[in-house]
């Protein structure tokens, strides 16, 4: 399968998050809820000059593009389709594509891969409501908004019920595309609570050492109790769970620079490299290096957008 992705270093303020692959074999196939439709990656290009994916097999999973400034063109099924702002086009699952930014006005796009046992039938919901593959939908301030809650969340770990929670926003997501005039725009409040106060701690200081008890005077509990509490919460001790994030964080590295995978481990508060290199492994199902080789800039790639 040859598949080719050439784009810059990167796109300022790009952001793009590709859910681990032990991830999606060990709950997100098999979970009730998330196994109907589940994002695979998901990611915000802005001014994407010079971005440019070449698939002569397609991919495994569907993908949606959503336009919202400049332009940009999709080519399959031998139609080339110019896509402008408020379009979005749906690419089916192993389908051979070409897309790419317009030369003199490259878009901002929204993107995002999708599978599951009903994708195909979401799909097809999809493209009943486009004629000439090219959907014009009104702007709506919300709808980026929901799918800024569905990314912000997703990056938050990869806990049991953050993976429900940001699997049916989708459908929120998805409904808003299918059933424009019936999308409810209502807003959405946040709850807070100790362990997401934790998180966003673990976000902010994603490059540090920290320690658990750290984590446990952010919120001003003990040890123990937060402990247990974090893990009743997302499944995985407070420790485990910032590694992700960091994990997470390295991809981004992979993705968008050239750092050594010992000058990442070192921006990410971790010394030995070779740990991390094994922690990445363990929960990407590959090394940094082939990892980079998949979906780094200017190299062949089967699933970022």
């Amino acid at each position: 399968m040859k598949s080719t992705i050439k784009k810059r270093a990167g796109f300022d303020g790009q952001r793009l998050i590709v859910v681990p692959k032990k991830i999606g074999t060990d709950f997100l196939t098999k979970d009730p809820i998330t196994k109907q439709i589940y994002i695979t990656d998901i990611g915000y290009y802005p001014k994407a000059n010079h971005h440019y994916v070449d698939r002569s097999q397609g991919v495994t999973q569907h993908i949606i593009i959503y336009c919202v400034e400049g332009q940009g063109w999709v080519s399959f099924d031998k139609k080339k389709v110019n896509i402008a702002p408020s379009q979005f086009i749906v690419i089916p699952a192993n389908k051979a594509h070409k897309y790419g930014a317009d030369e003199n006005n490259p878009w901002t796009i929204y993107w995002v891969h999708f599978k599951g046992h009903i994708s195909d039938y979401v799909v097809s919901l999809l493209q009943q409501h486009v004629q000439n593959y090219q959907p014009h939908i009104s702007y709506n301030e919300n709808r980026i908004k929901l799918f800024e809650e569905i990314y912000n969340n997703l990056a938050k770990g990869y806990s049991g019920d953050n993976l429900r929670y940001v699997n049916m926003t989708f459908y929120h997501f998805l409904s808003s595309l299918i059933y424009e005039d019936k999308f409810n725009s209502n807003a959405k409040s946040v709850s807070v609570n100790p362990v997401n106060t934790v998180i966003k701690f673990m976000q902010d200081r994603i490059h540090d050492v920290v320690t658990l008890q750290q984590l446990a005077q952010a919120v001003n509990l003990s040890v123990s109790y937060f402990s247990a509490l974090f893990r009743q919460q997302t499944g995985y001790s407070p420790i485990e769970y910032f590694n992700h994030l960091k994990v997470q964080e390295a991809c981004q590295y992979l993705s968008f620079s050239n750092l050594s995978v010992k000058e990442m481990a070192s921006r990410l508060g971790i010394e030995d490299q070779y740990y991390f290199s094994r922690l990445f492994s363990k929960l990407m199902g590959m090394s940094p290096s082939e990892y980079r080789k998949k979906n780094g800039a200017s190299v062949k790639s089967n699933s970022v957008g």
